[in-house]
């Protein structure tokens, strides 16, 4: 794993009103890490995933990726330089099957001759989507949904769509993964399941992964490192066992520890 962050917050402030939801805020990831960003409802989590993906500009601060200044880059340029995320709530292609989902979040690299290509069915546009429904089934039997290709996504259960849209976020391999709630909705069986190819993405493909997540349990088991937000600011930092050791984070979050 590298030292140097490819993606970090530098002082990051966010006014609604007169509310600030994220306070002086700093992060950085790095390559093949996995961290866990935990904290009471409304203490600035997602708010911190929408400044980091591009979705909202933060009234202060800067975001950096590989140490260029990108807080005023879109979502889409952040996408198609190696930033991933999926959302609290399912942001499926209902009306696609499964597998057309991930063949569709490889086709921005383009290069398959456009409208006339596709009607023409010429052969450059014809390898290139044999290339990419290829992907996207590798990418499904890793993440457990071998099979479901050809269902479509609106038929799916909370916890294999869930697992979708983590396929989708990966069939064109990220940099950089941001997982908003993602066991939500998930059976065990398939927690286990999205653990594994989390790991799998940090260890082989050097992807740096932030994950917001309320099973603490699941926090506490995959993540290196854990940061904690309360109301707006970093409350601790450190491993999982000195944040969930931490008496703030204990009284802010967690509770009391259990009499021994």
């Amino acid at each position: 794993m590298s030292d140097a962050p490819v993606l970090e917050a530098v002082g990051v402030g966010v006014r609604f009103g007169g509310i600030r939801a994220l306070d002086g805020v700093g992060l950085a990831l790095r390559p093949g890490e996995i961290c866990g960003l935990i904290g009471p409802n409304g203490a600035g989590k997602t708010t911190l995933f929408d400044v980091l993906s591009g979705i909202r500009r933060p009234d202060e601060g800067r975001i950096l990726l590989d140490g260029a200044d990108i807080t005023r880059r879109s979502p889409v340029w952040r996408a198609r330089h190696g930033m991933r995320r999926t959302f609290q709530r399912q942001q499926l292609f209902g009306q696609l099957t499964v597998a057309d989902n991930l063949v569709v979040a490889q086709e921005w690299h383009g290069g398959g001759g456009g409208l006339a290509a596709d009607l023409l069915a010429s052969p450059t546009r014809r390898r290139r989507e044999s290339k990419r429904r290829d992907r996207a089934a590798a990418v499904l039997r890793d993440c457990g949904l071998d099979g479901l290709g050809e269902v479509y996504a609106a038929a799916l259960p909370v916890g294999r769509a869930r697992m979708v849209e983590l396929a989708r976020a990966v069939a064109d391999p990220p940099r950089v993964l941001l997982l908003d709630e993602p066991t939500s909705g998930m059976t065990d069986d398939e927690t286990r399941r999205l653990s594994s190819v989390i790991r799998q993405l940090a260890a082989e493909d050097d992807c740096a992964v932030l994950l917001v997540e309320h099973n603490v349990a699941f926090v506490m088991q995959l993540c290196a490192r854990v940061v904690v937000l309360d109301l707006g600011r970093v409350l601790a930092e450190g491993t999982a066992a000195e944040v969930h050791a931490d008496p703030k984070v204990r009284d802010a979050y967690l509770g009391a520890a259990p009499a021994s």
